[in-house]
C-alpha cells in the first residue's frame, strides 16, 4: 500500500486548503483513514479520521468545526478540507491507514501505512 499526500502550501491566517491523499490497493474502503500532523519540535498528533465506508468521522478538539475529512472510495482518496486556518495549524500533515475499519482517536503507533507528509504553513 502506498499513500501520497498533496495539497499543502503557504497561506495566511483565515485561509483554506484542501489536502488529498491517494492510496494504492484494491481494498481501500475496508480501512479507516486518518490525518496526523507534526509541528517542529513536537510529537506527531492526531487530527482526524474517517470510517472505511465514509460517513463516521472523528476530530481532534483543536480542529473541530474548522476541518472536514471525507473520502471518495471510487478514487481511493481521502481529503482534509481545512478552513479558518491558524498559525498554530502549521505542521507537516500526514495521511495514514488504520488496520481497522472504524474511525476514532487514532494513535500514530497503531497505523499500519503512512504517506509522505505535505507541509502546511499558516502565516499570521
Amino acid at each position: 500500500v502506498q499513500l501520497q499526500a498533496s495539497g499543502g502550501g503557504l497561506v495566511q491566517a483565515g485561509d483554506s486548503l484542501r489536502l488529498s491523499c491517494a492510496a494504492s490497493g484494491r481494498t481501500f474502503s475496508s480501512y479507516g483513514m486518518g490525518w496526523f500532523r507534526q509541528a517542529p519540535g513536537k510529537e506527531r498528533e492526531f487530527v482526524s479520521s474517517i470510517r472505511g465506508s465514509g460517513g463516521a468521522t472523528y476530530y481532534a478538539e483543536s480542529v473541530k468545526g474548522r476541518f472536514t475529512i471525507s473520502r471518495d472510495n471510487a478514487k481511493n482518496t481521502v481529503y482534509l478540507q481545512m478552513n479558518s486556518l491558524r498559525p498554530e495549524d502549521t505542521a507537516v500533515y500526514y495521511c495514514a491507514r488504520s488496520p481497522q475499519y472504524y474511525s476514532g482517536n487514532y494513535s500514530p503507533s497503531r497505523m499500519d501505512y503512512w504517506g509522505r507528509g505535505t507541509q502546511v504553513t499558516v502565516s499570521s
